[in-house]
């Protein structure tokens, strides 16, 4: 589990095909951080992906992307030299600076538009008709990683989809968003209290009443 909030900016050092089939990756990454105590089959946050540690140097750590993960995320578009939003995984001591983040991508979207303003930038990302209704203005939804706060949405069964965030300096600063050019693609992952209610909701409703 994750909180959302990126602790540092990585670089990918390496990217190899695993297994015999070629349908999954071997991926090495720079991130001095995260990887200081790094331990075999520990669970660090690549860009909201959780990936199991495999293996550590001396300021990388390397870990398996299986066929699921690069199917689902934009993992698979990475290449060496490629920055990304690395988190290890929250202690359960700590605050919760974000919200309740998986690590469990549920789609991915696409930069529509930036608005820079004077202390903060307006992101428009395209939001997947399947995953719209979980997301929510003022609601918490996760972008590359990140813990965000959604600004707007569009209306139900407008032409064209999307959610905005409002990404203030250090945001912009510390994370992969702040670079991101219009048309580049992104991991969301929605906010799982909501997914949990829908399916209460639907369970609770499918049974007869007494």
């Amino acid at each position: 589990m994750f909180t959302g909030i990126v602790e540092e900016l990585g670089k990918v050092v390496s990217i190899e095909p695993a297994g015999t089939t070629g349908e999954s990756l071997l991926l090495t990454l720079r991130g001095p951080l995260v990887s200081s105590d790094a331990g075999h089959g520990d669970s660090i946050s690549v860009n909201g992906v959780c990936l199991t540690v495999v293996g550590r140097g001396e300021d990388t750590f390397t870990a398996d992307v299986m066929k699921e993960s690069l199917d689902r995320s934009s993992l698979g578009g990475l290449s060496v030299g490629s920055e990304v939003n690395l988190e290890r995984a929250a202690r359960v001591d700590g605050r919760l600076g974000g919200h309740i983040v998986q690590g469990h991508v549920d789609g991915t979207s696409r930069l529509l538009s930036r608005n820079p303003g004077d202390n903060w930038d307006v992101l428009r990302f395209s939001l997947p008709a399947e995953l719209s209704p979980y997301v929510v203005e003022k609601g918490s939804i996760t972008v590359d990683g990140t813990s965000l706060t959604v600004s707007a949405v569009s209306a139900p069964g407008a032409d064209e989809e999307f959610f905005e965030v409002s990404l203030i300096p250090e945001t912009l600063r510390a994370t992969t968003l702040g670079g991101l050019p219009a048309g580049a693609t992104v991991n969301i992952e929605v906010d799982v209290v909501a997914k949990y209610v829908e399916r209460i909701a639907s369970v609770a409703a499918s049974r007869p009443r007494a």
